[in-house]
């Protein structure tokens, strides 16, 4: 594997989670749905305000603060901004959101790692997290029991430990699956003065399920075959996949992909497909559970809508 001359320097010092109490079955499938008295937003400043008291800092302290969310509070301004303001009136950081829908944490966590690694900023604040509950479609019986809503948080800076950080990352689209999975309502192609006149349908989920995993099962074994063979990281290198918890397909992909049983995380008839809040939420709880430790090197990978792929080697 590549030596510390090629990690982008980060760590984690803090990380929270937020799950709402109410708890849905769907016969042996669990999913948390997010009580009507609460917001978004609400959710999203708990994740990070646990973050914050686990890193022992204060949102002042923080010089970057990431949105990773699928689908933000509101169109302007970005959710960041909107989440900063609740945390703090008082601090100095920048706040804007980066989108790649369920695996923008992923994404958002890449970012980071190059500005701490530039020294651009010493202590960031990523989160994620969304309420795919309120989009979904009761017509669509496949998505409308697949999915939960959930916040994540995590606290980085810069590490003073050589080799600990993004040890390799990878991202790509492939656009003739982009609508595979989609909402089509609510910006600028379905603007709110012309809502009367626009199908309901587009401002709900829709999800061609079918399609989505047959272009997933296509693309998977290359994207994944050649971020192995770039990074020079072998399997054995890897403690533990953490991968966005997409469906109950996730499980034969994961098989199909040659990773061990004993070393992934497939929860998804615990807890569902939580969108963007996906991979951070099981990263935590996988960091809280001791199945990470120091030094373990953990991968972090998933497609979303697009079709777009990521795949990212964190030493811990």
């Amino acid at each position: 594997m590549g030596g510390p001359e090629m990690v982008k320097s980060c760590e984690i010092t803090g990380w929270g989670t937020s799950l709402p109490a109410r708890a849905v079955r769907f016969g042996n499938d669990v999913r948390y749905r997010i009580e009507d008295h609460v917001s978004h937003l609400d959710m999203l400043v708990d994740a990070c305000e646990r973050a914050l008291d686990a890193a022992g800092i204060t949102a002042d302290e923080v010089d970057l603060v990431l949105g990773a969310s699928a689908a933000g509070i509101q169109p302007i301004p970005c959710t960041a901004a909107l989440v900063l303001e609740r945390l703090t009136l008082t601090g100095h950081a920048a706040a804007f959101d980066v989108n790649s829908t369920c695996t923008s944490f992923i994404t958002a966590l890449d970012v980071a790692s190059r500005y701490l690694d530039a020294g651009d900023h010493e202590t960031i604040l990523v989160f994620a997290g969304d309420v795919g509950t309120r989009f979904l479609n009761p017509e669509q019986r496949e998505s409308f029991e697949l999915f939960s809503d959930a916040g994540a948080a995590f606290v980085l800076r810069r590490s003073a430990m050589p080799g600990r950080g993004v040890v390799a990352s990878a991202q790509r689209t492939w656009p003739a699956y982009a609508h595979d999975t989609e909402i089509r309502g609510g910006l600028s192609r379905s603007p709110a003065q012309r809502f009367a006149q626009s199908d309901a349908a587009d401002y709900l989920f829709d999800m061609d399920g079918r399609r989505a995993l047959l272009g997933m099962m296509r693309v998977l074994p290359e994207f994944f075959g050649d971020f192995h063979r770039a990074s020079g990281i072998s399997y054995d290198d890897v403690a533990l996949w953490v991968p966005h918890q997409a469906s109950a397909a996730l499980g034969p992909m994961l098989d199909r992909l040659s990773i061990p049983a004993e070393r992934r995380v497939d929860e998804v008839a615990a807890f569902g497909n939580m969108v963007s809040a996906s991979v951070p939420f099981m990263l935590a709880r996988s960091l809280d559970s001791g199945r990470l430790a120091s030094d373990d090197v953990v991968i972090l990978c998933g497609t979303a809508a697009g079709l777009t792929a990521n795949i990212l080697a964190l030493r811990i």
